[in-house]
């Protein structure tokens, strides 16, 4: 018996990356998910986890939308009748000095980081009530909420935004039964990391994410099925007395306190 065996659960942006990730461990701990996201490649990934057997339900939304996610709710709970999960993943980064961002840059982070998770939220709480039941797993990031780099004032901001409304959103929807926590990872091996690894060293990517490899402490960078792994406990009734807390999945690139210190032994 998995650790979701029988739940309802819907993740956003996950077509790729992170999301995916989490998709491919709820599912096999026993959920039934619906894959959100603003991309076709949602059909196609979702094709891949029917073609093995589980049970996924592709959606195109914008989680920038209200109307777009409500519609997709809808959609969820007309095919089966319930929403026990929310796993609120969708997210964008784009790294640029605070002196050059645009306003509609910085707005972009706005509406699809923190407006995303709020739209989201709203939709899906109100059921969530009625069957005083639920989950909602918000990813916030290290960056933002303990670190930073030059290049993120509007990412980082957001980040840290989300697990604001985390904490807030935990407190008033604790008498329901229902837990709100958020995920904080590092760096993780997803396009988003590459992109990253792009903008900072566009002759040599590789040589990028072996340096920010090297800064971590366990020496790589986290997968995509341990992002899961770490959503799926918070989403399940192992984690049913966690509310308003944040788990950092960092492979603990946290911890120094001096540049360098790393390298030591």
């Amino acid at each position: 018996m998995g650790k979701v065996n029988g739940k309802i659960a819907m993740v956003t942006g996950a077509a790729m990356g992170n999301g995916l990730g989490i998709v491919e461990i709820l599912i096999k701990e026993g959920a039934t998910v619906a894959m959100v996201d603003i991309s076709d490649e949602v059909f196609e990934s979702s094709k891949k986890l029917e073609n093995q057997g589980y049970n996924v339900m592709p959606i195109i939304a914008d989680v920038s939308d209200f109307t777009s996610v409500k519609k997709g709710v809808d959609e969820i709970i007309k095919e089966y009748g319930r929403i026990d999960i929310l796993i609120n993943n969708a997210g964008i980064i784009k790294v640029m000095s605070f002196m050059e961002m645009t306003d509609e840059i910085r707005n972009l982070h706005w509406n699809v980081n923190i407006n995303g998770v709020w739209n989201c939220s709203k939709a899906v709480v109100p059921y969530m009530i009625k069957q005083k039941y639920g989950r909602i797993v918000n990813m916030s990031s290290v960056t933002g909420t303990r670190v930073v780099d030059i290049g993120e004032t509007a990412y980082a901001t957001s980040k840290a935004a989300i697990f604001g409304f985390t904490k807030a959103l935990s407190i008033e929807m604790a008498p329901y039964g229902i837990c709100v926590n958020a995920l904080s990872p590092g760096y993780v091996d997803t396009p988003m990391a590459t992109q990253i690894a792009k903008t900072s060293n566009p002759k040599d990517p590789n040589a990028a994410k072996k340096g920010i490899e090297a800064a971590i402490p366990l020496r790589r960078m986290a997968n995509i099925q341990e992002i899961g792994y770490a959503a799926t406990f918070l989403a399940s009734d192992e984690a049913s007395y966690i509310t308003g807390t944040e788990l950092v999945i960092d492979g603990g690139s946290t911890l120094p306190e001096t540049f360098g210190s790393v390298g030591i032994g």
